[in-house]
């Protein structure tokens, strides 16, 4: 599916910023800037490159000056209200498998397109160049430099420097090679308005500095190409330069095949398949794959990637990837627990979560259950019964089975479920207890156990008493008749009878708990007080603790975060809950893919073809938070998976 933004999109600067692109380069790196090719974020960056995957990232090329003779292509606010207003001569941009874009000034033509290499820190850039005009025209790009770590500012001492042809700076030496003239300028110093960060209160200012210019003498009425291509060289590394299209055509081909290897027949489902591979990362530390939470802002967590990995790595069928993952992860557990952030540097590993560890042994299951690998069942089989050894007798976090055989988390100011906030001594949403999530992965992950015990030759017997003891407590502590839906947590606080997303995972994991009727009154309360077409409401909207939008600075955004703001990914649960309690009907499936269809606009806003974090609570229409998001792309591909095959 080719996303079309037209001149109605870039009527003022603020329309022609509402949109993004992503590129990614399977290391951490990424290439990222408005639909008109501005940085409205201080972690925009047209080439930003990871020196160790996944999280040691450089803004390396922030933006771009592009201009015809005197007129400026590009766009950019400045710091001081001044800025480039390119995005009037901007006819199209498109995203399809790379960001292109169509400009016409002064009797020229100009289409551009980029691409990043994956596995390397390259990136290429091709100018098409035609003269209708009747005079010789130069076109010249004018890249800014930062070379400081993503999220920094460009502070005076930290400047790159142009050095025999290459620059040079804290992240490294970049060299590039152009077909076009080359000349080296004076340093010029840019201070631009990041739009994006300022509404969040976030820094809203940053530099970059250009130390050089390319560019290429076009003359009347005819057609010339313009290429650049940058590479940050490891050290003692020696580089062959490929050409910019031969970076572009692969680009190309490694979606394409993406989506051949998935056989999605949906549009939208096939968009995402494209666009979960974009979260997909090598991981240095480990020497294995890993699953990036979200752009431009997160990481790769624990909890993440258990709950992106089913739809990113297995309903695309990347198997092997899905594989290397869990033994990566398997390799890291500790005390029944799994990592929620990876080691960097000379850091422990961080374990503060409660669902990880129950959501591998699902992922495990899952795995199986498409491809029927005994032996990595077998081989995982040991750490999956350290997991349930460690939560029936207690492990760290007060993660520990209370008496009843239900799941107790959290103490003190621990925040171990993913409604994880804390703001110093405040706990914006306490989920201290017995979650209902949590103990829903629990019972989960009892039931798989006893399933696979067989293949290691394990007696399954104690998990499924275990599992019947669950079912029957967990259905007298969190039914609560006269709502018609589950219990948040078992707490003994006014937190426990909030109506919140988090029951929705009681229904839609493959072994539930709860009778038919009451599985189909879950999923029509959570319609009725907390579905969105965006995504689920993490709290309903007559809570006198709901907070209808998310913005400003980090403390009021942090009291919101879980407390209304609708998250897209929860959405994909909601649909197969729904598809479940009415048994995958014909009826269910279509009216599942109609309520699905918006999907497509989601997708045009925010960043071309991703689904991103959040949106505000009462009426989620503008994206929040990261622009795109794992585990909602993920989510909703395992919608798609159920509707077609």
């Amino acid at each position: 599916m080719k996303w079309i933004y037209g001149r109605q999109e870039f009527k003022t600067v603020e329309r022609s910023e509402e949109t993004c692109y992503l590129m990614t380069n399977g290391l951490g790196g990424f290439s990222s800037l408005t639909a008109a090719g501005a940085a409205a974020r201080n972690d925009h960056a047209f080439f930003m490159a990871c020196v160790k995957s996944p999280n040691s990232r450089y803004n390396i090329i922030h933006r771009l000056r592009e201009q015809v003779g005197d007129t400026v292509l590009s766009t950019q606010e400045m710091a001081d209200g001044s800025g480039e207003a390119g995005y009037r001569y901007l006819s199209s941009f498109t995203w399809e498998d790379t960001p292109v874009w169509q400009f016409q000034a002064d009797g020229v033509e100009i289409r551009k397109e980029a691409a990043m290499e994956q596995g390397e820190n390259t990136i290429a850039l091709r100018y098409e160049i035609a003269n209708r005009s009747r005079e010789a025209r130069t076109f010249l790009v004018t890249p800014f430099y930062q070379f400081t770590p993503k999220g920094e500012d460009l502070d005076p001492g930290r400047e790159p420097a142009f050095v025999d042809g290459k620059i040079a700076g804290e992240a490294g030496t970049l060299v590039y090679r152009t077909n076009g003239h080359d000349r080296q300028i004076r340093p010029e110093k840019e201070t631009y308005y990041y739009r994006y960060d300022a509404c969040d209160g976030r820094r809203e200012c940053g530099s970059a500095v250009a130390l050089h210019q390319m560019g290429m003498t076009v003359p009347p009425g005819e057609e010339r190409v313009l290429e650049v291509v940058w590479h940050l060289e490891a050290p003692g590394e020696t580089f062959v330069f490929p050409g910019a299209r031969e970076v572009i055509e692969r680009a190309k081909q490694f979606r394409q095949e993406l989506s051949r290897k998935a056989g999605f027949q949906d549009e939208i489902a096939d968009v995402l398949v494209k666009s979960a591979a974009q979260f997909v990362s090598e991981r240095a530390s480990t020497g294995g794959k890993t699953i990036l939470a979200g752009f431009p802002f997160f990481e790769d967590w624990g909890r993440d990637t258990m709950i992106a990995l089913p739809g990113v790595s297995l309903s695309t069928g990347q198997y092997d990837t899905a594989k290397d993952i869990l033994r990566t992860f398997a390799a890291y557990e500790k005390h029944g627990l799994m990592p929620n952030l990876f080691p960097e540097g000379e850091n422990e590993p961080l374990y503060n979560t409660v669902d990880a560890a129950l959501l591998f042994i699902n992922c495990v299951w899952l795995y199986y259950e498409k491809t029927e690998d005994g032996d990595f069942v077998r081989e995982m089989y040991p750490v999956m019964e350290r997991i349930i050894e460690a939560y029936r007798t207690g492990t760290d976090y007060g993660i520990h089975m209370d008496g009843d055989g239900l799941i107790m988390a959290g103490r003190g100011l621990d925040q171990v479920t993913w409604m994880d906030v804390r703001i110093g001594d405040i706990l914006p949403t306490p989920r201290h207890g017995k979650p209902v999530e949590i103990n829903a992965y629990w019972y989960n992950a009892l039931r798989i156990m006893e399933r696979l015990a067989p293949l290691p030759g394990k007696e399954p017997g104690e998990y499924a008493r275990l599992a019947e003891q669950v079912k029957r407590s967990f259905t007298e502590q969190f039914w609560m008749e006269e709502k018609g839906c589950l219990k948040d947590l078992v707490s003994g606080t006014g937190a426990d009878v909030q109506i919140r997303c988090n029951q929705i995972w009681a229904v839609s994991f493959p072994f539930t708990m709860l009778d038919e009727e009451k599985e189909k009154r879950v999923v029509e309360t959570v319609f009725e007080k907390l579905w969105t077409p965006c995504g689920l409401r993490t709290l309903e909207r007559d809570d006198p603790q709901f907070h209808p939008s998310y913005g400003g600075e980090m403390m009021e955004r942090d009291m919101a975060y879980h407390q209304g703001t609708v998250w897209p990914f929860p959405l994909g649960a909601y649909y197969l809950a729904y598809l479940k309690v009415h048994g995958y009907s014909r009826a269910a499936k279509e009216k599942v893919r109609e309520q699905m269809e918006g999907l497509e606009s989601a997708l045009r806003e925010g960043c071309a073809g991703q689904l991103p974090e959040i949106y505000d609570g009462a009426f989620p229409t503008v994206s929040r938070g990261c622009f795109a998001q794992a585990w909602s792309v993920g989510e909703l591909l395992r919608v798609y998976e159920k509707l077609e095959k």
